[in-house]
């Protein structure tokens, strides 16, 4: 039976939990089990930069041939119990030591979806700044915010609004806080914890409309409207611009716009390169009940632009017989790997020389999409002082079978037999960019057996990819978490206690999702402030018990504040 990830969370906590993250959760598979090293002693686990002037990006070559709930987030709660925080004192003083950098992973949060509204200015604004004080007061590092395509360039191709980003990234300035800026070029709406719809800028959506063809199309014709397809990547079909160049341009514009900040406050460009922001297709669009978890979903390349190039590529190939279609004995995208002929385990397409060449093309043409983004955003912020990172879905969902389906038909050519991450990371390599990835927060035994969900086997596979390709590992909690056992897997998963780690890296950095009244609800919060505490001093002399009293004190310190808010809210 097909279980909800929100029914997952909720039967772990006793209670329902409404997801809040624009972001699926996807997994992958390894060629050989990896193991463990132990973990690092004392973790338990309970069960100036100069200014450039640029014009419109160049043609790029073509492709290569293959070789918050329904109502919006109400941070009211933490309003009041922060408005008096700067007149005082006494809380200043104690809670300095929680803003020195640490030695371990720097936390920052999710901010809400809709934090600048469709008329470009800031949502919420008195709570919203009270909430980056609570954050501060509890020594986050930074916050990550969508900077939304379909907001700042909505109404006319090359004219940008960055108003409610201005006024929101100096907010963020003010309280010293560092700032994730992702460059959402998707859709928000119709992916898991989408609590509010920002469409495309409306001039895309013109010529959408006006050729269909740009949407991702499954062999069903169903049009998937997220995200542009990379099957178009390289023509001009956005009145005269390539959808590369129009990213790229957005790119530059915001760099121009905010070059005061870059390298200070904002410290990492996270670029958006599918939906949900991710290095994917839309395989499975929870819209209209297309999908439900743990469907294995469905290819998607059946528009014009993706067939034209699967039939040069069967062509290169020698098997023009290859090239008019995907394959069409892949199931539905509700059904499971063994009742589809091209995905079971025994005699399945997916293992056959017709199944390695549509495979391999299929996961080139992301990687292709991944290389043209990359080499503009790279030569963009190459001088601006900051990181560039890259969103992998975490697909863990049908990890314990042979073909890994659901990694399939998402792009990741990962199967028992192939490693698909370490070709992601190599690409990632090539441009200095940082592997961001999902699902750390979750256990194996906490997801249906009968799916053969191994979110932990499939953490453990990207740490070794990236250790081997020497990459960077970001990483972020998939679902709303607040209990302690989600937060012991993330301290113990940022370890990256991996074999081929002789280095005893750890995670860069951890993304927590996100922002909202439940983060500020008193024993979350107790718990989210001693989080925070325990993952910078990760890598510290200090043992487990001073971190744990340190943390304590913090918690004393802020949780007053927080109480005070739900006084307030029930008068």
């Amino acid at each position: 039976m097909a279980l909800s990830m929100t029914h997952q969370i909720s039967a772990l906590s006793g209670t329902p939990i409404r997801t809040t993250d624009a972001s699926s959760s996807s997994v992958e598979s390894v060629s050989a089990s990896p193991m463990w090293k132990s973990p690092a002693a004392g973790l338990t686990c309970k069960i100036q930069k100069p200014e450039r002037v640029d014009g419109l990006s160049p043609p790029l070559s073509p492709c290569r041939s293959p070789v918050l709930g329904s109502s919006r987030p109400d941070l009211s709660m933490a309003c009041r119990a922060f408005a008096t925080e700067a007149e005082s004192p006494v809380l200043e003083h104690q809670v300095r030591g929680a803003h020195d950098k640490g030695t371990g992973v720097p936390v920052y949060v999710m901010m809400p979806l809709d934090s600048v509204t469709m008329h470009n200015s800031v949502n919420r604004k008195k709570a919203m700044n009270a909430s980056l004080q609570a954050l501060k007061s509890a020594g986050v590092e930074g916050v990550m915010m969508d900077v939304w395509w379909g907001l700042v360039e909505r109404d006319a191709a090359g004219a940008y609004n960055w108003g409610g980003y201005a006024e929101l990234l100096e907010m963020a300035r003010k309280h010293g806080l560092k700032v994730q800026a992702v460059m959402s070029f998707h859709q928000c709406g119709g992916n898991v914890g989408d609590s509010v719809t920002i469409p495309l800028p409306k001039w895309v959506v013109e010529e959408v409309d006006n050729d269909p063809d740009l949407a991702y199309t499954d062999q069903w014709g169903k049009r998937n409207c997220e995200y542009l397809s990379l099957g178009a990547d390289t023509l001009p079909v956005l009145k005269g611009r390539t959808p590369v160049q129009c990213y790229a341009d957005f790119m530059r514009a915001f760099r121009d716009n905010f070059k005061h900040l870059l390298g200070d406050t904002i410290v990492e460009i996270q670029v958006g390169m599918g939906p949900a922001g991710e290095l994917r297709y839309p395989s499975y669009p929870e819209s209209n009940g297309t999908w439900q978890f743990p469907g294995i979903g469905a290819f998607q390349c059946f528009d014009k632009y993706m067939l034209s190039s699967l039939k040069a590529a069967a062509e290169a190939a020698g098997k023009p017989e290859w090239g008019s279609t995907g394959p069409t004995d892949a199931g539905h995208y509700n059904n499971w790997p063994e009742d589809t002929p091209f995905f079971r385990k025994e005699g399945g397409g997916w293992n056959t020389t017709y199944g390695e060449f549509f495979l391999g093309w299929y996961s080139q043409m992301l990687l292709d999409h991944g290389e043209r983004i990359l080499t503009s955003a790279k030569s963009i912020f190459e001088e601006a002082g900051v990181k560039i990172s890259v969103k992998v879905a975490g697909i863990h969902w049908h990890y314990g079978t042979r073909s890994h389906a659901p990694e399939l038909t998402a792009g990741y050519y990962n199967t028992r037999f192939r490693d698909g991450y370490i070709p992601i990371a190599q690409m990632l390599a090539r441009h200095g960019a940082i592997f961001n990835f999902t699902c750390v927060e979750m256990r194996d035994h906490e997801q249906p057996q009968e799916a053969q969900c191994l979110p932990e086997k499939l953490v453990r596979q990207v740490a070794m990819a990236t250790q081997k390709v020497n990459v960077p590992l970001a990483g972020e909690n998939a679902l709303p978490r607040y209990d302690d056992y989600a937060h012991e897997q993330i301290l113990e998963a940022s370890s990256l206690n991996v074999e081929g780690n002789a280095q005893g890296n750890q995670m860069c950095a951890f993304t927590y999702l996100r922002m909202n009244p439940h983060l500020f609800q008193p024993d979350n919060w107790r718990r989210f402030v001693a989080f925070v505490k325990k993952m910078k001093e990760k890598g510290s002399h200090k043992c487990r018990e001073e971190v744990e009293r340190e943390a304590e004190h913090f918690v004393h310190v802020s949780t007053p504040l927080v109480q005070e808010a739900a006084v307030a809210l029930m008068h």
